[in-house]
């Protein structure tokens, strides 16, 4: 078979889990996050340079939340509009770290990206982090997403893969400095947020322990 029939292969320490979270644990899930938006309001951020808006609303939960804007990336221990810290990430998230990576230091950030409409995001690497070696831990809550994954650099050969709600992932390894991004969200796939649309849950280690 020929390199371009081959097909894709998701880079080593690429982890899939299927239907990871029940229903009831994605409903339960769903009312912290909300609840913690609540106190720390979805916002968009602002790409650094140009300027330009993010097309998915975000929040954070943790002692450090990743924040954007025209000055660059990086972590902030507080909302940017409200000022006041971020709220805790959810008990049930710091088991399902524990249980999926068997990392021995706890993540210090929860990312709460937010997809309605015709937001996506674009290819990137998580390369903000002190704790490069640490996994990332993906849960995804509410309609479908087409999931892009590739490899060390922007282009690599990439991939495509469904993530429905209550899928988790972990990018570990090679996935771990992998582009990846979101080609689109299909409307419609799941009625479990309120409103519509996509959340996801991005748990990441920042600093070095």
């Amino acid at each position: 078979m020929s390199a371009a029939r081959r097909p894709f292969a998701p880079p080593e320490g690429f982890r899939l889990l299927p239907g990871r979270l029940a229903r009831e644990e994605q409903d339960a899930l769903l009312a912290e996050i909300l609840d913690a938006a609540r106190a720390a309001p979805f916002y968009r951020a602002r790409m650094p340079r140009t300027g330009a808006q993010l097309s998915v609303a975000m929040t954070n939960c943790g002692a450090l939340g990743w924040f954007c804007d025209v000055t660059g990336y990086r972590y902030e221990p507080r909302h940017p509009e409200t000022g006041a810290p971020w709220p805790p990430i959810p008990a049930r998230l710091l088991a399902l770290w524990d249980e999926v990576t068997g990392h021995p230091a706890p993540p210090e950030c929860c990312l709460v990206n937010l997809y309605r409409g015709a937001a996506r995001m674009g290819l990137h690497r998580d390369g903000d982090e002190e704790a490069r070696e640490a996994p990332v831990l993906s849960v995804s809550l509410g309609d479908t997403a087409l999931f892009r994954i590739g490899g060390p650099t922007r282009g690599s050969p990439s991939g495509q893969v469904r993530l429905a709600s209550g899928d988790v992932v972990v990018l570990a390894g090679a996935a771990r400095h992998a582009f990846h991004g979101v080609d689109r969200v299909l409307e419609g796939t799941s009625r479990l947020v309120p409103g519509g649309g996509r959340i996801n849950l991005t748990l990441r280690r920042v600093r070095a322990p």
